[in-house]
C-alpha cells in the first residue's frame, strides 16, 4: 500500500509548494530587490514550479489511475479529474500566457501585460484551489479511488 501513501501526501506536498511560491518567496523578491531583478527571480521560480507541478500532476494521474484499477472503481475519479485540471492550468499558464508576455511588456500583441499577468495570476490561483481541493479529498477518502 505505499502506493496509497503516495497519493495520499503528494497533493499536500504540491500544495505546499505552490502556496509557498505565491504567498511567500515571489512576494519576498518584490519586496528585497529592483523590480526587474525580482521579475527575473519570480520568473525562474514559476519556470522551476511548472516543471515541478508537470511532473506531480503526472504521478497523480497515474496513481489515481493505478487505485482505479486496483479496486475495480470507476476509472475516471474526482482526484483524477483534480489532477489533470492542475496540470491543465500549468501547460495554458505558463506554457501559453508566459511567453506572450515579453512581447506584451513591449506594447506588443493583442493583451496588455497587465491583462496577460491577470490570467497568469488567476490561472495559478485556480490551480493551487484545485491542488487544495485533491489535499483535502486526500486526507478523509476512504477507498483509494473516490
Amino acid at each position: 500500500m505505499a502506493q496509497e501513501r503516495w497519493r495520499r501526501l503528494l497533493p499536500g506536498l504540491w500544495a505546499g509548494w505552490l502556496l509557498c511560491v505565491a504567498l511567500l518567496a515571489t512576494p519576498a523578491g518584490f519586496a528585497l530587490l529592483p523590480q526587474a531583478d525580482a521579475g527575473r527571480l519570480a520568473a525562474r521560480m514559476l519556470a522551476q514550479e511548472a516543471y515541478t507541478s508537470l511532473a506531480l500532476g503526472i504521478v497523480m494521474v497515474l496513481l489515481e489511475r493505478a487505485a482505479a484499477r486496483r479496486d475495480g472503481g470507476p476509472q475516471f475519479s474526482w482526484g483524477l479529474g483534480l489532477a489533470l485540471g492542475a496540470i491543465f492550468c500549468t501547460v495554458f499558464g505558463y506554457f501559453v500566457i508566459q511567453p506572450m508576455m515579453p512581447a506584451a511588456r513591449l506594447g506588443q500583441g493583442a493583451l496588455s501585460f497587465g491583462a496577460l499577468h491577470a490570467i497568469s495570476s488567476s490561472i495559478y490561483a485556480l490551480k493551487c484551489v484545485l491542488v487544495l481541493t485533491l489535499a483535502w479529498r486526500a486526507t478523509f477518502s476512504r477507498s483509494p479511488s473516490s
